[in-house]
């Protein structure tokens, strides 16, 4: 990209100021479809939000070493929120520069990290396989700092979306955690069912915030626990499917864990799970 030149969002105006972004570069590594799973339920649950907003704005923060997250995800949020806009944010200058020619209108790609370099504050963020390389310790404050990013909550809005999690390579494991401006609220479980040996397969795909507390006596060692329990107990369905095999061992899990969601999204192969009963105890 030549020097000085800059590409902006249609209709937003170019930062004022240039600052150092704030963050370390990632491995880069992406697939096509790698975020399905992420997605498809960010436009089920945060669809509405983004249709009752009249100028949704949606940032891919650390895309990668490749643009395909981006622009997948303009695809997926349009598909239930027409206006939406995706702005691709990467840390690395060469990326943003290699990105370019896949902007288009209501997609655009700029440099910067945690300090989401977008004028507005936006409805949705979301921070796919990010945090992974970070410091657990680091996490609470990257958090933070993002979610006092999302446009705030209102008499008519819970505000914007923070999504941070981890999937393996090409997307058929993902755990997410969904936060709001005022904090954390849910942790997701996603996968490809015919793949899944055990619900504790997932646990390498835990975020950063998680993955060092599954131990004994931390939470989500104990729910990953009750599910596989729950899993065997519902062998007898796996005659009529992976599908049906998940769902009644969600249904059962329904009696001691705050499960959020419904069969609706249980047969995508998905769970959510308040995050105050997963939450790391101090």
């Amino acid at each position: 990209m030549p020097a000085g030149r800059t590409h902006t969002l249609v209709g937003m105006p170019p930062r004022a100021t240039a600052t150092r972004p704030v963050g370390t570069v990632t491995r880069g590594t992406t697939n096509p479809n790698r975020l399905r799973r992420m997605d498809r339920w960010i436009a089920a649950v945060h669809g509405a939000e983004l249709r009752r907003a009249g100028d949704p704005v949606a940032v891919d923060l650390g895309y990668g070493a490749a643009p395909w997250t981006a622009v997948e995800l303009l695809l997926r949020l349009r598909a239930v929120a027409p206006h939406t806009r995706v702005v691709g944010v990467e840390i690395d200058p060469a990326r943003v520069a290699a990105a370019q020619p896949y902007a288009r209108a209501g997609l655009d790609f700029r440099h910067g990290g945690f300090e989401v370099p977008v004028p507005a504050p936006p409805l949705l963020i979301r921070a796919a396989n990010v945090l992974r390389q970070y410091d657990e310790g680091e996490v609470a404050a990257v958090w933070q700092r993002l979610c006092a990013r999302l446009a705030p909550a209102s008499e008519h809005s819970r505000g914007g979306l923070l999504v941070e999690g981890t999937c393996d390579e090409i997307g058929r494991r993902h755990v997410w955690v969904a936060l709001g401006p005022e904090g954390p609220r849910t942790v997701t479980f996603a996968t490809r069912l015919g793949s899944l040996g055990l619900p504790s397969d997932l646990a390498e795909r835990l975020p950063k915030a998680l993955i060092h507390r599954n131990v004994p006596g931390e939470p989500v060692h104990a729910f990953l626990r009750d599910f596989d329990r729950a899993w065997a107990a519902a062998a007898p369905y796996a005659s009529y499917g992976a599908r049906q095999r998940w769902m009644r061992a969600v249904r059962d899990l329904t009696a001691d864990w705050p499960v959020a969601d419904g069969p609706a999204r249980w047969r995508q192969g998905e769970v959510t799970v308040r995050w105050e009963a997963l939450a790391p105890r101090t």
